[in-house]
Protein backbone atom coordinates (compact mmCIF):
# COMPACT_ATOMS: atom_id res chain seq x y z
CA UNK A 1 0.00 0.00 0.00
CA UNK A 2 1.10 3.37 -0.97
CA UNK A 3 2.36 5.49 2.36
CA UNK A 4 -0.19 8.33 2.89
CA UNK A 5 -0.21 11.30 4.95
CA UNK A 6 -3.95 11.58 6.06
CA UNK A 7 -5.72 15.20 5.59
CA UNK A 8 -7.53 14.89 8.78
CA UNK A 9 -6.48 13.89 12.59
CA UNK A 10 -10.13 14.17 13.93
CA UNK A 11 -13.66 14.69 13.72
CA UNK A 12 -14.67 15.72 17.15
CA UNK A 13 -15.82 19.16 15.86
CA UNK A 14 -18.44 17.66 13.80
CA UNK A 15 -20.38 15.93 16.04
CA UNK A 16 -23.38 18.94 16.96
CA UNK A 17 -23.56 18.69 12.96
CA UNK A 18 -23.40 15.02 13.10
CA UNK A 19 -25.88 14.34 15.40
CA UNK A 20 -28.95 17.17 14.29
CA UNK A 21 -28.16 15.46 10.94
CA UNK A 22 -28.59 12.25 12.10
CA UNK A 23 -31.94 13.45 13.97
CA UNK A 24 -33.57 14.61 10.56
CA UNK A 25 -32.94 10.87 8.70
CA UNK A 26 -34.40 9.44 12.46
CA UNK A 27 -37.57 11.17 11.99
CA UNK A 28 -38.37 10.36 8.57
CA UNK A 29 -39.42 7.00 9.30
CA UNK A 30 -38.72 4.69 6.56
CA UNK A 31 -39.42 1.39 6.86
CA UNK A 32 -38.93 -0.92 3.55
CA UNK A 33 -42.12 -2.47 3.01
CA UNK A 34 -43.74 1.42 2.44
CA UNK A 35 -42.13 2.49 -0.88
CA UNK A 36 -43.89 5.89 0.22
CA UNK A 37 -42.03 6.07 3.24
CA UNK A 38 -39.05 5.00 1.64
CA UNK A 39 -39.33 7.36 -1.22
CA UNK A 40 -39.55 10.30 1.61
CA UNK A 41 -37.14 9.04 3.13
CA UNK A 42 -34.88 9.26 0.27
CA UNK A 43 -35.67 12.53 -0.08
CA UNK A 44 -34.45 13.46 3.28
CA UNK A 45 -31.15 11.43 2.11
CA UNK A 46 -30.84 13.29 -1.26
CA UNK A 47 -30.80 16.91 0.53
CA UNK A 48 -28.47 15.82 3.21
CA UNK A 49 -26.07 14.75 0.58
CA UNK A 50 -26.76 17.84 -2.16
CA UNK A 51 -25.66 20.37 1.06
CA UNK A 52 -22.62 17.87 1.71
CA UNK A 53 -21.35 16.72 -1.56
CA UNK A 54 -22.44 20.20 -3.25
CA UNK A 55 -24.13 17.88 -6.13
CA UNK A 56 -27.74 16.20 -6.48
CA UNK A 57 -27.89 12.33 -6.81
CA UNK A 58 -29.58 9.99 -9.69
CA UNK A 59 -32.43 9.21 -8.34
CA UNK A 60 -33.16 5.34 -9.52
CA UNK A 61 -36.76 3.89 -9.00
CA UNK A 62 -36.58 0.45 -9.55
CA UNK A 63 -39.85 -1.94 -9.02
CA UNK A 64 -41.50 1.14 -7.33
CA UNK A 65 -38.22 1.48 -4.74
CA UNK A 66 -36.25 4.67 -4.26
CA UNK A 67 -32.55 4.25 -4.54
CA UNK A 68 -29.98 7.19 -4.92
CA UNK A 69 -26.58 7.24 -6.39
CA UNK A 70 -23.42 10.06 -6.36
CA UNK A 71 -21.22 9.22 -8.59
CA UNK A 72 -18.24 11.84 -7.82
CA UNK A 73 -16.36 13.42 -10.78
CA UNK A 74 -15.83 11.41 -14.05
CA UNK A 75 -13.15 9.16 -14.02
CA UNK A 76 -13.22 5.31 -13.86
CA UNK A 77 -14.75 3.86 -10.80
CA UNK A 78 -12.73 3.61 -7.70
CA UNK A 79 -14.63 2.81 -4.58
CA UNK A 80 -18.07 2.47 -3.19
CA UNK A 81 -19.63 4.03 -0.36
CA UNK A 82 -22.39 1.31 0.45
CA UNK A 83 -25.79 2.53 2.46
CA UNK A 84 -28.85 1.88 3.41
CA UNK A 85 -31.80 3.90 4.61
CA UNK A 86 -34.87 1.48 5.22
CA UNK A 87 -35.49 -0.05 8.50
CA UNK A 88 -37.33 -2.58 10.10
CA UNK A 89 -39.57 -0.30 11.92
CA UNK A 90 -43.02 0.58 10.92
CA UNK A 91 -44.04 3.87 10.60
CA UNK A 92 -45.53 4.98 13.64
CA UNK A 93 -42.70 3.88 15.82
CA UNK A 94 -41.00 7.26 16.62
CA UNK A 95 -44.16 7.60 18.93
CA UNK A 96 -42.97 4.87 21.07
CA UNK A 97 -39.50 5.46 20.83
CA UNK A 98 -38.81 8.69 20.10
CA UNK A 99 -35.45 10.30 18.78
CA UNK A 100 -33.66 11.30 22.28
CA UNK A 101 -30.21 11.71 22.91
CA UNK A 102 -29.36 10.97 26.76
CA UNK A 103 -26.31 10.77 28.15
CA UNK A 104 -24.29 10.55 25.12
CA UNK A 105 -26.53 7.77 24.16
CA UNK A 106 -28.98 8.59 21.04
CA UNK A 107 -32.12 6.30 20.28
CA UNK A 108 -34.95 6.61 17.59
CA UNK A 109 -35.86 3.73 15.35
CA UNK A 110 -32.84 2.96 12.75
CA UNK A 111 -30.09 4.98 14.21
CA UNK A 112 -28.10 2.35 14.86
CA UNK A 113 -29.34 0.14 11.41
CA UNK A 114 -28.13 2.36 9.75
CA UNK A 115 -29.23 6.03 9.69
CA UNK A 116 -25.96 6.55 11.55
CA UNK A 117 -23.53 5.59 8.86
CA UNK A 118 -24.62 7.42 6.19
CA UNK A 119 -24.22 10.76 8.25
CA UNK A 120 -20.63 9.37 8.44
CA UNK A 121 -20.11 8.49 5.17
CA UNK A 122 -21.61 12.48 4.24
CA UNK A 123 -19.73 14.24 6.95
CA UNK A 124 -16.32 12.29 5.92
CA UNK A 125 -16.09 13.04 2.18
CA UNK A 126 -17.66 16.58 2.92
CA UNK A 127 -14.82 17.05 4.83
CA UNK A 128 -12.28 15.37 2.70
CA UNK A 129 -13.70 17.55 -0.05
CA UNK A 130 -12.73 20.79 1.90
CA UNK A 131 -9.25 19.81 2.74
CA UNK A 132 -9.46 19.38 -1.11
CA UNK A 133 -9.03 15.10 -1.45
CA UNK A 134 -9.60 14.06 -5.04
CA UNK A 135 -12.84 12.24 -4.57
CA UNK A 136 -12.59 11.84 -8.01
CA UNK A 137 -14.03 8.13 -9.16
CA UNK A 138 -15.85 7.76 -5.50
CA UNK A 139 -19.70 6.59 -5.44
CA UNK A 140 -21.97 6.71 -2.77
CA UNK A 141 -25.28 4.12 -3.13
CA UNK A 142 -28.05 4.69 -0.61
CA UNK A 143 -30.62 1.70 -1.28
CA UNK A 144 -33.87 1.26 -0.25
CA UNK A 145 -35.05 -2.49 0.06
CA UNK A 146 -31.46 -3.59 2.31
CA UNK A 147 -34.16 -5.09 4.99
CA UNK A 148 -36.08 -7.24 2.90
CA UNK A 149 -33.12 -8.47 0.92
CA UNK A 150 -32.36 -6.05 -1.54
CA UNK A 151 -35.19 -7.58 -3.91
CA UNK A 152 -34.73 -4.07 -6.58
CA UNK A 153 -31.25 -3.34 -5.32
CA UNK A 154 -29.10 -6.07 -5.70
CA UNK A 155 -28.18 -5.98 -9.53
CA UNK A 156 -27.46 -2.03 -8.74
CA UNK A 157 -25.28 -3.24 -5.79
CA UNK A 158 -22.73 -5.76 -8.34
CA UNK A 159 -22.90 -3.36 -11.15
CA UNK A 160 -21.60 -0.10 -8.72
CA UNK A 161 -18.89 -2.24 -7.45
CA UNK A 162 -17.73 -3.80 -10.04
CA UNK A 163 -14.63 -2.38 -11.07
CA UNK A 164 -13.78 -0.96 -8.23
CA UNK A 165 -10.41 -1.18 -6.07
CA UNK A 166 -12.85 -1.42 -2.31
CA UNK A 167 -16.11 -1.53 -1.24
CA UNK A 168 -16.82 -0.01 2.05
CA UNK A 169 -19.96 -0.41 3.67
CA UNK A 170 -21.24 1.82 6.50
CA UNK A 171 -23.62 -1.18 8.34
CA UNK A 172 -23.58 -0.67 12.22
CA UNK A 173 -20.65 -2.01 13.79
CA UNK A 174 -20.56 -5.41 15.49
CA UNK A 175 -20.64 -5.50 19.56
CA UNK A 176 -17.94 -3.19 20.97
CA UNK A 177 -17.21 -1.28 17.56
CA UNK A 178 -15.70 -4.22 15.83
CA UNK A 179 -15.35 -4.17 12.31
CA UNK A 180 -17.25 -7.27 10.61
CA UNK A 181 -14.54 -9.14 8.54
CA UNK A 182 -16.82 -11.42 7.43
CA UNK A 183 -20.86 -12.48 6.99
CA UNK A 184 -22.48 -15.92 6.60
CA UNK A 185 -24.43 -15.65 3.18
CA UNK A 186 -28.35 -15.88 3.48
CA UNK A 187 -30.67 -18.08 1.71
CA UNK A 188 -34.13 -17.65 2.01
CA UNK A 189 -37.18 -20.61 1.11
CA UNK A 190 -41.00 -21.10 1.51
CA UNK A 191 -41.86 -24.57 1.06
CA UNK A 192 -45.23 -25.30 0.16
CA UNK A 193 -47.10 -28.33 0.60
CA UNK A 194 -50.46 -29.75 -1.23
CA UNK A 195 -52.44 -32.46 0.76
CA UNK A 196 -56.04 -33.18 0.48
CA UNK A 197 -58.82 -32.13 2.33
CA UNK A 198 -61.80 -34.39 4.10
CA UNK A 199 -63.66 -34.29 6.61
CA UNK A 200 -61.75 -34.74 10.02
CA UNK A 201 -64.30 -36.45 12.27
CA UNK A 202 -66.82 -38.48 9.06
CA UNK A 203 -63.71 -39.40 6.69
CA UNK A 204 -60.31 -38.62 7.55
CA UNK A 205 -58.94 -41.45 6.31
CA UNK A 206 -59.69 -39.64 2.90
CA UNK A 207 -57.69 -36.88 3.22
CA UNK A 208 -53.95 -36.40 2.70
CA UNK A 209 -52.92 -34.16 5.96
CA UNK A 210 -50.45 -30.89 5.05
CA UNK A 211 -49.85 -30.80 8.81
CA UNK A 212 -48.38 -34.30 9.15
CA UNK A 213 -46.57 -34.00 5.42
CA UNK A 214 -45.32 -30.62 7.33
CA UNK A 215 -44.12 -32.06 10.38
CA UNK A 216 -42.08 -34.53 8.60
CA UNK A 217 -40.39 -31.96 6.18
CA UNK A 218 -39.42 -29.43 9.30
CA UNK A 219 -37.45 -32.24 10.61
CA UNK A 220 -35.82 -33.00 6.96
CA UNK A 221 -34.87 -29.56 6.64
CA UNK A 222 -33.26 -29.25 10.52
CA UNK A 223 -31.41 -32.28 9.55
CA UNK A 224 -29.49 -29.99 7.09
CA UNK A 225 -27.28 -27.64 9.32
CA UNK A 226 -23.98 -28.31 9.69
CA UNK A 227 -22.71 -26.81 13.65
CA UNK A 228 -19.50 -28.00 12.94
CA UNK A 229 -19.25 -25.38 9.89
CA UNK A 230 -21.29 -23.03 11.40
CA UNK A 231 -24.25 -23.38 8.99
CA UNK A 232 -27.79 -23.27 10.41
CA UNK A 233 -30.99 -24.01 8.72
CA UNK A 234 -33.65 -22.71 10.67
CA UNK A 235 -37.46 -23.61 10.06
CA UNK A 236 -39.50 -20.36 10.90
CA UNK A 237 -42.95 -19.83 9.74
CA UNK A 238 -45.47 -22.41 9.57
CA UNK A 239 -48.79 -22.47 8.67
CA UNK A 240 -51.54 -24.82 7.39
CA UNK A 241 -55.01 -25.79 7.42
CA UNK A 242 -58.08 -23.78 7.71
CA UNK A 243 -60.54 -25.02 10.26
CA UNK A 244 -60.32 -27.63 13.06
CA UNK A 245 -62.86 -29.64 11.39
CA UNK A 246 -60.97 -30.30 8.50
CA UNK A 247 -58.23 -32.51 7.33
CA UNK A 248 -55.71 -29.61 5.94
CA UNK A 249 -55.21 -29.66 2.38
CA UNK A 250 -52.10 -26.71 2.34
CA UNK A 251 -49.57 -25.31 4.18
CA UNK A 252 -46.35 -23.67 4.08
CA UNK A 253 -43.05 -23.31 5.69
CA UNK A 254 -40.64 -20.68 5.89
CA UNK A 255 -36.26 -21.55 6.44
CA UNK A 256 -33.87 -19.28 6.87
CA UNK A 257 -30.17 -20.66 6.34
CA UNK A 258 -26.87 -19.37 7.18
CA UNK A 259 -23.49 -20.59 5.65
CA UNK A 260 -19.89 -19.28 6.27
CA UNK A 261 -19.07 -20.66 2.90
CA UNK A 262 -20.37 -21.02 -0.66
CA UNK A 263 -19.60 -24.45 -0.77
CA UNK A 264 -22.07 -25.03 2.54
CA UNK A 265 -24.86 -22.81 1.10
CA UNK A 266 -24.88 -24.89 -2.46
CA UNK A 267 -24.81 -27.97 0.01
CA UNK A 268 -28.26 -26.58 1.90
CA UNK A 269 -29.96 -25.59 -1.70
CA UNK A 270 -28.97 -29.16 -3.02
CA UNK A 271 -30.43 -30.50 -0.02
CA UNK A 272 -33.55 -28.48 -0.07
CA UNK A 273 -34.01 -29.16 -3.69
CA UNK A 274 -34.07 -33.04 -2.94
CA UNK A 275 -36.53 -32.81 -0.67
CA UNK A 276 -39.54 -35.56 -1.43
CA UNK A 277 -43.44 -36.10 0.21
CA UNK A 278 -43.67 -39.00 2.98
CA UNK A 279 -47.05 -39.03 2.68
CA UNK A 280 -49.10 -40.86 -0.43
CA UNK A 281 -50.83 -38.12 -2.43
CA UNK A 282 -48.84 -35.39 -0.68
CA UNK A 283 -47.17 -32.90 -3.30
CA UNK A 284 -44.16 -30.18 -2.62
CA UNK A 285 -43.38 -26.91 -3.85
CA UNK A 286 -40.13 -25.34 -3.34
CA UNK A 287 -39.83 -21.39 -3.55
CA UNK A 288 -37.17 -18.68 -3.26
CA UNK A 289 -33.41 -19.55 -3.27
CA UNK A 290 -30.09 -18.16 -2.23
CA UNK A 291 -30.39 -14.42 -1.35
CA UNK A 292 -26.73 -13.44 -0.68
CA UNK A 293 -23.39 -15.18 -1.48
CA UNK A 294 -21.16 -15.09 1.92
CA UNK A 295 -18.96 -12.46 2.65
CA UNK A 296 -15.87 -14.77 3.43
CA UNK A 297 -13.11 -12.77 5.60
CA UNK A 298 -10.45 -13.42 2.32
CA UNK A 299 -12.66 -10.87 0.94
CA UNK A 300 -12.08 -8.44 3.61
CA UNK A 301 -8.83 -9.30 5.03
CA UNK A 302 -6.49 -6.68 2.75
CA UNK A 303 -8.80 -3.82 4.23
CA UNK A 304 -8.67 -4.99 7.49
CA UNK A 305 -5.15 -4.93 7.66
CA UNK A 306 -5.17 -1.28 5.91
CA UNK A 307 -7.95 -0.11 8.78
CA UNK A 308 -5.44 -1.33 11.48
CA UNK A 309 -2.61 0.95 9.90
CA UNK A 310 -4.73 3.91 9.20
CA UNK A 311 -5.77 3.03 13.23
CA UNK A 312 -2.46 3.13 14.14
CA UNK A 313 -1.75 6.63 12.12
CA UNK A 314 -4.73 8.47 14.06
CA UNK A 315 -3.85 7.28 17.40
CA UNK A 316 -7.42 5.07 17.46
CA UNK A 317 -7.15 1.40 18.96
CA UNK A 318 -6.67 -1.75 16.46
CA UNK A 319 -9.80 -2.56 15.40
CA UNK A 320 -10.81 -6.04 15.92
CA UNK A 321 -12.46 -8.16 13.43
CA UNK A 322 -15.28 -10.58 13.61
CA UNK A 323 -17.49 -12.54 11.51
CA UNK A 324 -21.09 -12.22 12.20
CA UNK A 325 -24.30 -14.67 11.29
CA UNK A 326 -26.60 -11.40 9.48
CA UNK A 327 -25.74 -10.49 6.00
CA UNK A 328 -25.85 -7.34 4.35
CA UNK A 329 -25.68 -5.80 1.23
CA UNK A 330 -21.75 -6.65 1.54
CA UNK A 331 -22.12 -10.14 0.58
CA UNK A 332 -23.07 -9.08 -2.91
CA UNK A 333 -20.15 -6.99 -3.53
CA UNK A 334 -17.58 -9.74 -1.59
CA UNK A 335 -19.44 -12.07 -3.80
CA UNK A 336 -18.24 -10.70 -7.19
CA UNK A 337 -14.99 -10.45 -6.48
CA UNK A 338 -14.50 -6.84 -5.01
CA UNK A 339 -12.52 -6.66 -1.73
CA UNK A 340 -15.24 -5.61 1.18
CA UNK A 341 -14.87 -4.11 4.57
CA UNK A 342 -18.51 -4.16 6.59
CA UNK A 343 -19.26 -2.52 9.75
CA UNK A 344 -17.45 0.81 9.42
CA UNK A 345 -20.95 2.69 10.68
CA UNK A 346 -21.73 3.80 14.15
CA UNK A 347 -20.78 1.96 17.61
CA UNK A 348 -23.61 1.12 19.67
CA UNK A 349 -26.15 -2.43 19.64
CA UNK A 350 -30.01 -3.11 19.65
CA UNK A 351 -30.26 -3.43 15.95
CA UNK A 352 -34.20 -4.25 15.23
CA UNK A 353 -34.99 -3.89 18.67
CA UNK A 354 -36.54 -1.72 21.26
CA UNK A 355 -32.81 -1.06 22.89
CA UNK A 356 -31.46 0.11 19.63
CA UNK A 357 -28.56 2.94 20.21
CA UNK A 358 -25.58 4.75 18.77
CA UNK A 359 -22.74 5.92 21.25
CA UNK A 360 -22.36 9.76 20.25
CA UNK A 361 -19.25 9.89 21.70
CA UNK A 362 -17.73 7.03 19.30
CA UNK A 363 -19.11 9.34 15.69
CA UNK A 364 -16.10 11.14 15.78
CA UNK A 365 -13.14 8.26 15.79
CA UNK A 366 -15.23 6.35 13.15
CA UNK A 367 -15.14 9.28 10.69
CA UNK A 368 -11.90 9.42 11.10
CA UNK A 369 -11.26 5.75 10.38
CA UNK A 370 -13.34 6.20 7.38
CA UNK A 371 -11.45 9.35 6.07
CA UNK A 372 -8.08 7.39 6.51
CA UNK A 373 -9.43 4.47 4.53
CA UNK A 374 -10.98 6.85 2.16
CA UNK A 375 -7.78 8.69 1.65
CA UNK A 376 -5.54 5.55 1.44
CA UNK A 377 -8.02 3.85 -1.06
CA UNK A 378 -7.47 6.36 -3.33
CA UNK A 379 -4.22 6.87 -3.14
CA UNK A 380 -2.64 3.27 -3.79
CA UNK A 381 -2.78 3.96 -7.43
CA UNK A 382 -2.79 0.12 -8.88
CA UNK A 383 -5.09 -1.07 -6.32
CA UNK A 384 -2.28 -4.19 -5.43
CA UNK A 385 -2.64 -2.79 -1.59
CA UNK A 386 -6.53 -3.89 -1.85
CA UNK A 387 -6.13 -6.96 -2.08
CA UNK A 388 -7.55 -9.47 -4.50
CA UNK A 389 -8.91 -9.40 -8.31
CA UNK A 390 -11.31 -6.74 -9.08
CA UNK A 391 -13.31 -7.74 -12.34
CA UNK A 392 -13.40 -5.60 -14.86
CA UNK A 393 -17.24 -6.76 -16.12
CA UNK A 394 -20.29 -6.41 -15.44
CA UNK A 395 -21.25 -9.96 -13.66
CA UNK A 396 -24.22 -11.51 -15.34
CA UNK A 397 -25.79 -12.15 -11.49
CA UNK A 398 -24.84 -14.87 -8.50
Amino acid sequence: MTAVTLPIDGFADTLPAMLADLAALVTCESPSADLAAVAAGAEQVARLGTRSLGTEPEVLVLAGCTHLRWRLGTGPRRLLLLCHQDTVWPLGTLATIPWSVTDGVVRGPGCFDMKAGIVLAFTVLSRLQAAGTDLDGVTVLVTGDEEIGSPTSADLIRAEATGCRAVLVLEASADGGALKTGRKGASLYELAVTGRAAHAGLEPEKGVSSTIELAHQVLAVAALADPAHGTTVTPTVLTSGTTTNTVPAAGTLGVDVRALTAAEQQRVDAGMRALTPVLPGARLELRGGINRPPLEEASSAALFALAGTVSAGLGLPAPVGVTVGGASDGNFTAGIGVPTLDGLGAVGGGAHAAGEHVLAAELPGRAALLAGLVTAVLADGDGAGVGVGVPDEEPDGE
